[in-house]
């Protein structure tokens, strides 16, 4: 018997079953952290004064997102493959 005409690889981690799980901030849900999505929330400070009492640039903090809650929370949008199928269909 031949060989495939490729190799087929795991891109995602060196072995399968060894993915990181993340929890999405909004639903709690488990999610590869190759398909979650990275969002920063919290605050900068504008005001020159208070920057100076406060000593502090702002506080960010790093969320993960899943794919449904970032569609519903408008994160991310579909893809252009998506839209232009969308609009085909309605014609």
């Amino acid at each position: 018997m031949g060989k495939a005409p490729y190799r087929r690889i795991y891109k995602h981690s060196s072995s399968r079953g060894s993915e990181r799980y993340v929890e999405c901030a909004y639903c709690h849900k488990k999610v590869p952290k190759y398909k979650a999505f990275v969002k920063y929330v919290g605050f900068r400070i504008t005001d020159p004064v208070l920057k100076k009492q406060i000593k502090s640039m702002g506080s960010y903090k790093k969320i993960y997102v899943c794919p449904s809650c970032a569609r519903f929370r408008g994160i991310i949008q579909p893809g252009k493959s998506r839209k232009s199928r969308r609009v085909s269909s309605n014609v």
